[in-house]
């Protein structure tokens, strides 16, 4: 990827991004995301080896009509939004266990490839419910919802440029050579001063900042973990990246890896936290 590029596109995505969380009613902003979230799943697919366009397009109906199903539920109640998310946080402590295990379901056959496709539900839905679930919250649930999707930009950015810089010590390197103990360090770092600045936003005393701090921290983890699990997948299916849609930056996919582990992550930790 080339740096500029990769710069460039962010530039013109981040006020877009930022922009659509801020101002548009829940609804508008569900449907955007589930529309993204689809493109992300159709390159999920191919990863996948999921070779029939037939079989891929009712693999993307079938999420879709689960989507449909937890919204039309939502009206009703925030409670069916919160239990997706917690279905997401048990998915992504399993995949943990996975990312130790660099060859399971590495080798192509249906059971894999089945496996893979209930992983991407998994993957997707509860990052889409707890997104919503954010951004329904009162008061200031719209700042939530940002504050969630700013910690894996900072921590994606400050990875990035402390790990092109200083990275020596490889995190994974059977999954992401590229990635670096330095590297995850300054991205930390950089959530973590998020945190502190964005305190106040968030309508929070200075009280409650070590909370923050430790939802900021755990969040930012499990956004790593989402990032390599992509990256495991991509590893299996011999692909760089996902697609080539988005110029420095590959795909859909390669965009949302980490949000999908970190917004269920996010969402279920300011509830347990009481934030």
């Amino acid at each position: 990827m080339s740096r500029r590029a990769r710069v460039v596109t962010a530039l013109v995505m981040a006020p877009v991004a930022i922009g659509a969380v801020l101002f548009l009613p829940t609804p508008l902003l569900a449907a955007l995301i589930a529309g993204l979230m689809m493109l992300g799943l159709w390159e999920w697919t191919l990863l996948s080896a999921t070779p029939a366009p037939t079989a891929r397009a009712a693999y993307l109906a079938a999420n879709v009509s689960m989507m449909t199903a937890l919204a039309w539920a939502a009206g009703s109640g925030m409670q069916v939004l919160q239990l997706a998310a917690y279905v997401g946080v048990a998915w992504w402590l399993l995949v943990l266990v996975w990312l130790s295990r660099f060859d399971f379901a590495s080798v192509d056959s249906f059971g894999s490839r089945v496996l893979k496709l209930v992983a991407g539900s998994l993957s997707v839905i509860p990052a889409w419910a707890a997104l919503c679930w954010l951004h329904m919250t009162t008061p200031n649930g719209h700042a939530w919802a940002l504050y969630a999707l700013l910690i894996v930009w900072l921590a994606d950015t400050g990875a990035y440029f402390v790990g092109v810089r200083f990275g020596k010590h490889k995190l994974a390197p059977r999954i992401s050579p590229g990635k670096s103990w330095e590297g995850f360090a300054g991205g930390l770092a950089a959530t973590l001063l998020l945190a502190v600045a964005g305190l106040p936003a968030l309508g929070l005393g200075w009280d409650v900042l070590p909370t923050l701090l430790l939802l900021t921290a755990v969040t930012a983890l499990f956004s790593v973990a989402g990032d390599l699990f992509e990256s495991l997948l991509k590893r299996h299916a011999g692909a760089k990246d996902s697609s080539h849609l988005i110029p420095g930056h590959g795909g859909v996919l390669d965009r949302l890896d980490s949000l999908l582990a970190a917004l269920p992550i996010f969402a279920v930790g300011k509830h347990w936290l009481g934030l």
